[in-house]
């Protein structure tokens, strides 16, 4: 079909680039212009936090919801220097996170924690954002950023001496953009407190200013990581058949990643496991569910063999079959992330479903050669569950 019959041609193509591009079509880059999007912005300041941790350079992020309809994120990081890349720290300065939509010098891989689902970084917050300022304090001063809509309202200069380290962004959402400017703080205290289950030792608090009377607030921080998340996703189960929770971390080359696995067994026939690659959930599954599957079915088809629960002419248990009370969580960190379909539910890497697999089998493995009782109580219900269907 032409350009004539159709009265299109090439001069009608508008290019948009830039700040004007994230204002023009900001469903692109944060999902909706309603909460879900602004939901998003917060997740993006606050992952930069979060990967400040993740990089060993600070222990807390702090999220307070203020009575303006603005959110401010605050770390105990060295933070970086406003005014120039300082190589020492790592990263590139925060004026280049701030106006730039893609910087090299960003770190990648499994130090990134994925907070929001779409990872479009302190750019595109800050154009969607009708005022947004960022304090550093370092070396002694107090550095400070302004901006309206994206653009600097002054240049970045050292306001004052100041004592302590640490970043500090304020933003308030543009409700020239978002039909609502109220973030959900049930939405956000869920999310934080899984990132905080995914990233051991993370310290993170929501803080909520707007209600009248007393403000309320979360703090979260859970040193066994994982093994706290299944602890409490089962609390919500049945009684469980062994008292601690079963789990490990490890680092495979292999799969350019490290894996933490923890798991427990209760007396429902609920199963329950939960994915995440990167701190994001993958509610699809995925290679490192399938590999965690592998390695169990693996595991309590050897030792069901072993203590005559299965005869020689029985099949091996099927993954699928294995979970009859069964709460895990498997938390895989890559270098590369690979998923399949449009969205980022469902991780494809190849390697981790051999890797986690593996792993699986050989710990789980061990775990019931040292805990004979135990090991015949939950295995031979597996193996009278899967006999019975």
């Amino acid at each position: 079909m032409s350009g004539e019959g159709t009265g299109y041609d090439a001069a009608r193509i508008e290019v948009l680039e830039g700040r004007e591009a994230i204002r023009r079509r900001p469903g692109m880059y944060v999902g909706s212009t309603g909460e879900r999007g602004l939901h998003q912005l917060v997740f993006e300041v606050v992952g930069r936090a979060v990967n400040q941790f993740l990089a060993g350079r600070c222990g807390s992020v702090d999220v307070t919801l203020t009575p303006d309809g603005g959110v401010r994120v605050a770390d105990d990081g060295p933070g970086w220097c406003p005014l120039e890349a300082a190589e020492d720290t790592g990263g590139p300065d925060l004026e280049a996170l701030l106006t730039s939509l893609c910087t090299e010098s960003e770190p990648i891989g499994r130090h990134i924690a994925a907070v929001g689902p779409f990872g479009v970084g302190l750019f595109v917050a800050n154009a969607l954002s009708s005022r947004l300022t960022a304090e550093v304090r370092g070396e002694g001063a107090r550095r400070v950023h302004e901006y309206a809509r994206g653009v600097a309202v002054t240049p970045p200069a050292v306001v004052e001496p100041a004592t302590g380290n640490g970043t500090t962004i304020a933003f308030r959402p543009d409700t020239e953009i978002f039909g609502t400017a109220r973030c959900s703080f049930p939405v956000l205290a869920e999310r934080f407190r899984q990132v905080a289950f995914l990233n051991r030792g993370l310290r993170i608090s929501l803080t909520d200013e707007r209600p009248a009377g007393e403000a309320r607030a979360v703090v979260y921080r859970f040193p066994e990581g994982v093994r706290d998340f299944v602890a409490a996703l089962d609390a919500e189960a049945g009684a469980a058949l062994h008292p601690d929770v079963i789990g490990f971390e490890r680092e495979d080359p292999r799969m350019a990643g490290t894996m933490e696995v923890a798991l427990l067994w209760n007396d429902s026939r609920a199963e329950r496991i939960r994915g995440f690659a990167n701190s994001l959930a993958t509610p699809q599954g995925g290679t490192h569910v399938d590999g965690f599957r592998d390695g169990v079915a693996a595991a309590v088809t050897t030792y069901a063999r072993a203590r005559g629960l299965l005869a020689a002419a029985d099949p091996d248990l099927h993954a699928e079959r294995v979970g009859v009370g069964l709460t895990a969580v498997v938390a895989v960190k890559l270098d590369r992330l690979e998923f399949l379909g449009a969205t980022r539910g469902l991780l494809g890497n190849a390697d981790v479903r051999v890797c986690v697999g593996e792993a699986v089998q050989e710990y789980l493995g061990n775990w019931f050669g040292g805990r004979p009782e135990r090991a015949a109580e939950v295995v031979g219900r597996i193996v009278r569950g899967v006999q019975q269907d």
